[in-house]
């Protein structure tokens, strides 16, 4: 697992988190960022070409040396300063009150610990600073028959895809770090099977 995780994997989530159909969320999730930005999960920079020009510097957290390496076009061609700046969102390397706003694209699924990646944000966020995400995660409650499915596939899944869970709920774990969620929308992500594609897309304030 070591090699295809290291290897492997971060070449298939280039080209997964490329899809077209992606575009129109990621545009969405980057709207109103501004200022000093820190961004977990920042993959191979898909989110690059939507941050607005409000936007004066990104710090992209990712511990894939091959998905930064892949990231370097985007990067280059960004009129925004992105650098590398962290490996792990459980534990990032900045001072408190540091940043103005904060994105999270498809990340919270696979850092172990979610809830603790999140009180990072927190305290490095400036109070009144904004969380904006885009996450896959637990379907609605009313929605029975795709959690189980999600129950079911699960183990596998993150076998597969680098400890990807597909039953973490994005509103309990922002709440459990104390965020307060100012914006939500849930929904379906379009071309995905609904096991896979169950998703919240809004902004949290970091009171």
């Amino acid at each position: 697992m070591g090699w295809y995780a290291d290897q492997v994997l971060p070449r298939i989530v280039n080209v997964a988190c490329g899809a077209e159909v992606a575009r129109p969320l990621r545009r969405r999730v980057c709207a109103g960022l501004h200022g000093e930005v820190v961004e977990i999960g920042f993959g191979t920079g898909h989110n690059v070409p939507f941050y607005p020009p409000a936007v004066t510097g990104v710090a992209a957290v990712e511990p894939s040396d091959v998905g930064w390496r892949l990231a370097r076009d985007r990067v280059l061609a960004s009129p925004v300063p992105v650098r590398r700046a962290g490996l792990d969102g459980q534990s990032l390397p900045f001072e408190d009150d540091t940043f103005d706003t904060a994105l999270s694209t498809w990340t919270l699924c696979t850092i172990p610990d979610a809830v603790a990646a999140l009180g990072e944000l927190r305290r490095t966020l400036k109070p009144g600073g904004t969380l904006h995400f885009v996450e896959h995660g637990l379907a609605p409650a009313e929605d029975e028959g795709v959690r189980r499915w999600q129950r079911c596939l699960e183990p596998v899944n993150k076998r597969l895809l680098g400890g990807c869970h597909l039953t973490r709920s994005t509103v309990g774990m922002l709440t459990a770090a104390g965020f307060v969620i100012t914006a939500l929308d849930v929904f379906y992500e379009e071309g995905a099977p609904k096991p896979l594609a169950a998703a919240s897309l809004g902004t949290a304030l970091s009171p």
